[in-house]
């Protein structure tokens, strides 16, 4: 009876174990000029994949900001890719971050303030961007509340939460959470 409670203890469920959904990095520029172009191209030169505009939905003045002008564009990575991204940016970081940066849903999310500090060199001609990145965690049977045909809820217990997030965090990277 003792050896199956201590197999039981030692095998994981698959089913409960976090993994990377999705890693969005963001660049505001605040203006559409060659600034903007110039961010994009380097979160290109990051991810090897084209960056999608955003536009500003409200106009500001004070801001010099119209509507529906371009002012931002940011990279959606998945899989390994995104994991060696989070990496690299949490080496900038120093594997140290807030708890408010967590939400209440088990994602997360931190800003650098120079893209040269991910190992892109400095190239005078395109001048030095922060980017946000905003990492969202999902366990395996996501899809059930996804999917567009036999939809289904995901109960409370296969959610992710705060602690789930910080937990994870703690123990893949071995980072602190201040």
């Amino acid at each position: 009876m003792e050896e199956m409670s201590n197999n039981n203890n030692s095998l994981k469920n698959e089913m409960r174990e976090l993994k990377i959904f999705k890693l969005v990095l963001n660049c505001c520029v605040g203006e559409s000029s060659d600034r903007l172009t110039k961010a994009a191209r380097v979160l290109e030169q990051l991810t090897g994949q084209t960056p999608v505009f955003s536009k500003s939905k409200l106009t500001i003045r004070s801001w010099g900001i119209r509507r529906n002008e371009k002012i931002a564009c940011h990279v959606t990575v998945r899989g390994e890719k995104a994991e060696e991204l989070l990496e690299r940016g949490l080496k900038v970081k120093e594997f140290e971050l807030q708890s408010k940066n967590f939400s209440n849903t088990g994602n997360f999310g931190f800003g650098i303030n120079e893209h040269i500090d991910l190992g892109i060199k400095y190239d005078p001609g395109t001048g030095i961007y922060g980017m946000d990145f905003y990492i969202v965690l999902k366990r395996a049977a996501n899809r059930v509340s996804i999917k567009k045909r036999c939809k289904g809820k995901i109960g409370k217990i296969q959610a992710v939460t705060k602690l789930d997030a910080i937990r994870w965090f703690q123990e893949k990277y071995d980072g602190m959470v201040l």
